[in-house]
């Protein structure tokens, strides 16, 4: 039974247990009234030991009858209380020595120093195990001692809710302030004031005046090792230096995963000295966890004369730090979003320019500036264009110069070729489809006409379009909404038209192949393209721009035209018009050796000459013909040198099979392909 003065101190109830290793005082925990205080090798009990002897939940402390009970949980290997066998609840006395496994622990009603431990007088057993010098710490001396430890809050349990004496004013005005923490906190936007907004509002709940909030650099490996922290933040009063945190509890802390509250941390031989009269009497270190791994610790020390942290005092600190590693986590990932957005905003600004440059029209002949002037003049409207010429002339690079102009420039671009698609996916491809629509139709898909609202859309070759098609674009072009193919949502785009074409197609409403009323709808505005034949002053500034283009492509140093090349450039006849100068500059830049080129690094007009010289002719003289015409014949002579098979044509002429067959219906040769040759 318990002596008078047990029974003086049992009146408040509070007890501590000394955790032993060797004859060396490790670590203190507090036994304080309400609930049960567990003791084992898992992680759940409040005194865990690092033991294997011992069971997982071991023995517990109960506070009963104004006095603590040990009971022994139906260990694996029993507990020794006095070296006697615990075979039932027995109520402690001072100084008692419980054996656990191979840990000894003395349970006792004072704090004990652990400057006591070499001279402390007990009635009781002594510690007479040998000295346990193995230690994780550099050099000697007294170590801090650990008072209680915890892995999680336990404060929101339902026994912890409704424990005797929890609730006082005390523990209210903490979780009132560390519920005025959470707001703040959110809305900061560094690191740092994350850091000082919880140490300003820390330190005054839990009655500290000494913090510090130290993270591992993002990217850090040895997430075990002190030394690698950087203090972010710290506050300490005027009288003191910024607070340099202990390396023993901040390496117990990192090793562990545990909040820790020890004392005695001015006796820590692995703390730099304060340099003042002044010590640290205790302190808290909680790991700021995020998902997986330690972002870093936070410090809470008590330097008042007769003030010291508690229990109570590590439950709101291990709140907070895991507040804060959730807040932390979660500003990082803001600021790196913030980041790679920023980044893909400079990206598609870049795209922007870059596409601006090299989409302008290049030359400064009058045909040019003529075209240039009536492109703004254009640009000023959001009427539908269409850009007329021949092939190659640059239709599309003055359809985007259009829009660049126009007050749509921040807006997409989209651009469909309309003789490049099928015929039976090209509605998918204006108008989108809806899944499930037809055969195929996995998912849903948004058409270019949606794809190109706020902004233009350039629809190349659409004299290409299919008959079965212009009606439903031309509804489109007058403002009336469409739905998607197998949907029935309307859908009013805000795009502005802008269509080019090589075709004449006056010739092509005459034959029944292009709708007349979408034909004027599209001629609202037009304007035409001129071919390099009529401004070939612009030669040698085109050919110095697309020589300039490929060598930086190619990553070799910059080329440049001899007289001799530039007076072949502009004696040709360019055929292929602007298309086939850029051909022809990037060939030469890929295959020539010297820095100057040359006429026969050239080429111009290779495939030619090398077929007249094959048959021993010159090429004919110039006829005058439509380059339809021109066309058909090569497509006829295409079918006959195949032997009329379509694909093998098709190969040939580097276009689709539906794209021949739809060309074979224009110019009447349908019949004569489908025929078996001869």
């Amino acid at each position: 039974m318990p002596d008078s003065r047990d029974s003086d101190r049992a009146t408040a109830g509070d007890a501590f247990v000394a955790v032993y290793q060797g004859a060396r005082l490790r670590e203190m925990y507090k036994l304080t009234r309400g609930g049960e205080i567990t003791v084992g090798r898992d992680e759940s009990c409040q005194i865990m030991l690092a033991d294997e002897v011992c069971s997982r939940r071991h023995g517990a402390f109960v506070w009963k009858d104004s006095a603590w009970w040990l009971h022994d949980l139906g260990s694996r290997n029993g507990t020794l209380v006095n070296g006697q066998r615990l075979s039932q609840p027995q109520v402690l006395q001072e100084g008692d020595l419980i054996q656990i496994g191979k840990t000894k622990l003395r349970f006792t009603w004072e704090l004990i120093e652990s400057s006591q431990v070499e001279t402390r007088e007990s009635a009781r057993p002594t510690l007479d195990s040998p000295q346990d010098e193995s230690s994780d710490d550099e050099g000697g001396g007294p170590l801090p001692l650990i008072l209680d430890r915890r892995s999680r809050v336990g404060l929101f349990t339902e026994s912890s809710l409704t424990s005797e004496g929890l609730w006082d004013a005390r523990v209210r005005r903490g979780f009132a302030r560390l519920y005025e923490l959470s707001g703040p906190m959110l809305t900061a936007t560094s690191v740092e004031e994350l850091a000082g907004l919880v140490l300003d509002g820390l330190l005054p709940a839990v009655s500290a005046d000494v913090g510090a909030v130290l993270l591992f650099p993002e990217g850090t490996a040895d997430r075990l090792n002190p030394d690698r922290l950087v203090t972010i933040v710290s506050r300490s009063p005027p009288d003191l230096p910024a607070p340099q945190a202990s390396r023993t509890v901040s390496r117990r802390v990192l090793r562990e995963g545990e909040a820790i509250l020890a004392m005695n941390i001015e006796h820590d031989p692995n703390r730099a000295k304060l340099g003042t009269v002044r010590e640290m009497r205790s302190v808290i270190c909680a790991p700021i966890r995020g998902s997986g791994e330690n972002l870093g610790l936070l410090h809470v020390y008590c330097s008042r004369s007769g003030q010291s942290l508690d229990f109570i005092s590590l439950e709101i600190v291990l709140a907070v730090a895991d507040q804060l590693g959730r807040t932390l986590e979660s500003l990082r990932q803001k600021a790196s979003l913030q980041a790679g957005l920023q980044g893909e905003r400079e990206v598609s600004r870049a795209l922007r320019r870059l596409l601006e440059t090299e989409g302008a029209l290049v030359g400064g002949s009058p045909a040019m500036s003529e075209l240039r002037h009536k492109l703004a003049r254009l640009a000023a409207s959001d009427a539908t264009v269409l850009v007329r010429g021949e092939s190659g002339v640059g239709k599309e690079l003055a359809c985007r110069e259009l829009h660049f102009q126009s007050s749509r420039r921040n807006g997409p671009f989209v651009c469909l070729n309309c003789a490049a698609i099928p015929e039976t996916l090209l509605e998918s491809e204006l108008f989108g489809h809806e899944k499930g629509a037809f055969t195929g139709a996995t998912g849903q898909k948004i058409g270019k006409f949606e794809l190109s609202d706020g902004g233009t859309l350039f629809l190349d070759e659409v004299g290409e379009l299919p008959l079965s098609l212009q009606a439903r674009f031309l509804r489109v072009l007058e403002g009336h909404p469409f739905e998607r193919v197998g949907g029935n949502t309307s859908i009013r785009p805000n795009t502005r038209i802008v269509a080019a074409t090589n075709r004449d197609l006056e010739t092509a409403v005459e034959a029944g192949q292009f709708r007349q009323d979408l034909f004027y709808r599209l001629q609202v505005l037009e304007v035409r393209v001129p071919p390099l034949r009529e401004h070939v002053e612009d030669v040698p500034e085109l050919a110095g721009h697309f020589l300039t283009r490929a060598c930086q492509r190619l990553g070799r140093p910059p080329l440049c035209l001899s007289p001799e090349a530039l007076r072949a450039l502009a004696e040709y006849s360019w055929p292929g018009n602007v298309r086939e100068l850029r051909s022809v500059m990037e060939r030469a830049a890929i295959l020539s050796d010297r820095r100057e080129l040359r006429p026969d690094d050239l080429q111009l007009g290779s495939m030619l000459a090398q077929a007249a010289a094959a048959e021993g002719r010159v090429p004919p003289p110039y006829e005058a013909i439509l380059l339809e015409e021109v066309e058909r014949r090569h497509i006829l002579q295409t079918l006959r040198a195949t032997n009329w098979v379509k694909r093998e044509a098709a190969r040939v002429l580097g276009i689709n099979r539906s794209t021949l067959d739809r060309k074979l219906e224009r110019y009447g040769l349908a019949d004569e392909a489908s025929a078996p040759p001869e």
